[in-house]
């Protein structure tokens, strides 16, 4: 039940056509271009590049009548495109097409190409009858060019007393974009077009808030719980629309936050927690695409069971529905952990665990690559590459959080995961680690770092970092695409976050298969550029920066803090040294003073910059000791 589209290429990054072919906004377009390939009697499909498979993905070929399909490649002569074989398009003067329709945008070049091919009277149609009016073009003269559809989607909800809010600054204006701006388009739950509206953003690095709240009192919306789809206009650099997604709520209790939805749907995702006791987690399904998610497409399975329950409910076009994952799965419980088979219906999408208390959190599953297989040269890496890829997250304060840590199958040729987790202080010293062995696909096994640290002195009650490394002491394969799920409790209030990341090889000048990642440029990236947004009053905001290395590298780091207000404007800016493998937890409340708080404002915000060394962030909001939030960061 999967869909028929090439959404990523793990080498050239994200496809552009799928994303034009099921764009909100050509709804009206394609809806038209449907209705006159419906009304021929027979239409003749030119397929010079591929792309016939991605459309009938997305809109129902079957009420077409076909008069035959042609190619331009010879080595596609003979293939089945929508379900005929394929004939040269130099035979396409023998058809009785009525109507001839390429499959392909750009397209006047290719019709002057075959237009003494075109039986004479037929109508001719292409791809460029569901594009883009030209303003919402960054590049005009390349209609699929990535920077065209710079887009992606937001869980976004305002109703029941919880509220979302969408954080993001201007960073294409630092690549030169000028004139960028947001084109918003608000969808409910069943698909239907709440609002839509243009954010025009100016030429410094400036914030970006989207606020449920706001958007709903703008437009006197009734209660909504949907998304948010967003298209850059006239950005640079960067094809990704990044973000973090924060949930609050009348009552301060209610605190979560999450970030981007990764723009291309996957075929599997991985990493969705079984509730634990009286928990309840909802699976938010959110169709990506112009089409419905037809009945039993999607389903859910315990990690490593071949057992799969599917859903039997349709979701319609740009819609969400609340999958309780208890209704497919009732006999699993945390530690156990869920595998979602998506069909590539919907982006990387938000998971929320709701107690009996009524407290919450949101996370996100993460990509499940089906492309990998097992590297023979991995447990070699550690000769010339120390710890080579490693996943570090936070162990926060002993005597307020509880830390645990769940490692996640995330490819399908994971069968085992060889791992250890190192437990350092924010010195760098390492204080203890947990050899998890050879762990099975469908095992459950987690570790509490209560029971790790057990009373080290020499961590005491303060703060430090997990890391998650191969270990193929008890054998194992390995394919680089380690990942783990981390989740902190409240010892006070029960009040509970999570988040969950990939590995990667860190400050390392040796270069294995583009690792040590770069923010801009090839391999070894070894500087930092994180983004740090900051909450609203009476919120504080905590950023637990990690500096890890696979090899020993600069003892210290020389790292730059530069607060900025709500138009970019630079308002202080802080430096701090952390010592190589540890990190450093601090407050916006006590790392800015109280004047430069008040002079940068709401909305404003700190860029984390390193030129030497690659750290790794976390970020939170703390509302007291009522609730908190915690989530990776991103860069640009």
């Amino acid at each position: 039940m999967s869909l028929n589209l090439e959404t990523f290429s793990n080498v050239t990054g994200g496809f552009s056509a799928f994303k034009a072919i099921g764009h909100p906004m050509i709804r009206e377009k394609s809806k038209i271009l449907m209705d006159n390939l419906q009304r021929s009697s027979a239409v003749a499909v030119y397929d010079p590049h591929g792309l016939a498979v991605a459309f009938a993905a997305l809109y129902d070929c079957e009420t077409i009548t076909f008069a035959g399909t042609y190619v331009q490649d010879i080595d596609a002569i003979g293939t089945k495109v929508l379900g005929n074989k394929a004939q040269p398009i130099t035979d396409l003067p023998l058809s009785n097409a009525t109507t001839v329709f390429i499959t392909a945008f750009d397209a006047d070049r290719l019709v002057d190409n075959i237009r003494h091919l075109i039986p004479d009277g037929a109508k001719l149609f292409s791809l460029d009858d569901m594009r883009l009016d030209n303003y919402m073009l960054t590049n005009k003269q390349r209609y699929l060019d990535p920077l065209n559809f710079a887009t992606n989607f937001a869980f976004f909800r305002d109703s029941d007393g919880y509220h979302t809010r969408l954080v993001s600054a201007n960073y294409w204006s630092g690549y030169g974009a000028k004139d960028t701006q947001i084109w918003c388009q608000l969808f409910g739950a069943e698909g239907n077009v709440l609002a839509e509206w243009t954010l025009a953003l100016g030429v410094d690095t400036e914030s970006i808030v989207i606020d449920s709240k706001e958007v709903r009192s703008k437009f006197d919306l009734d209660d909504f719980c949907g998304q948010l789809f967003l298209h850059v206009v006239n950005g640079a650099g960067h094809d990704v629309v990044k973000y973090a997604l924060d949930t609050y709520g009348d009552n301060e209790t209610v605190l979560s936050c999450t970030h981007d939805a990764n723009a291309w749907p996957a075929d599997l995702y991985a990493g969705l927690p079984a509730p634990g006791p009286n928990e309840t987690v909802v699976l938010w399904i959110q169709n990506s695409h112009p089409c419905a998610i037809p009945k039993g497409a999607i389903g859910l399975n315990r990690m490593g069971d071949d057992q799969i329950s599917w859903l039997k409910n349709e979701v319609p076009a740009f819609g969400s529905y609340p999958l309780d994952v208890s209704t497919l799965l009732p006999h699993l419980s945390w530690p156990d952990h869920i595998e979602i088979q998506a069909g590539k219906h919907f982006v990387r999408p938000r998971y929320e665990v709701t107690t009996k208390e009524g407290r919450l959190r949101i996370n996100h599953p993460n990509v499940e690559r089906t492309d990998l297989t097992p590297d023979p040269k991995i447990p070699d890496l550690n000769n010339l590459m120390g710890k080579g890829y490693l996943l570090p997250a936070p162990i926060l304060p002993l005597d307020r959080f509880k830390t645990s840590l769940l490692p996640t199958p995330m490819a399908t040729c994971q069968n085992n995961l060889p791992v250890t987790a190192i437990a350092y202080n924010q010195d760098g010293c390492e204080i203890a680690r947990h050899a998890f062995g050879c762990l099975p696909r469908d095992h459950s096994a987690v570790l509490e770092t209560d029971k790790l640290i057990n009373g080290t002195k020499t961590f005491n009650k303060d703060y430090g970092h997990l890391e998650l490394i191969y270990d193929f002491t008890d054998g194992g394969e390995a394919d680089g695409w380690l990942h783990g799920l981390f989740r902190y409790e409240d010892r006070n209030t029960g009040h509970t976050a999570e988040t969950s990341f990939g590995a990667h090889i860190f400050n390392c000048v040796l270069t294995y298969k583009n690792e040590p990642q770069s923010y801009a440029g090839p391999a070894p990236g070894l500087s930092t550029r994180l983004f740090l947004r900051l909450g609203r009053a009476p919120q504080d905001t905590m950023c637990h920066l990690i500096y890890p290395a696979s090899t020993p590298w600069h003892g210290v780091s020389q790292t730059h803090l530069t607060l900025f207000n709500c138009d970019g404007k630079m308002v202080s800016e802080h430096d701090l040294s952390i010592p190589c493998g540890g990190s450093i937890l601090w407050r916006y409340s006590e790392m800015f003073d109280e004047k430069s708080r008040k002079i940068a404002g709401d909305d404003a915000y700190v860029i984390i910059r390193d030129t030497s060394t690659r750290l790794f962030g976390y970020h939170g909001l703390l509302n007291g000791t009522a609730s908190f939030s915690i989530d990776h960061m991103f860069g640009f």
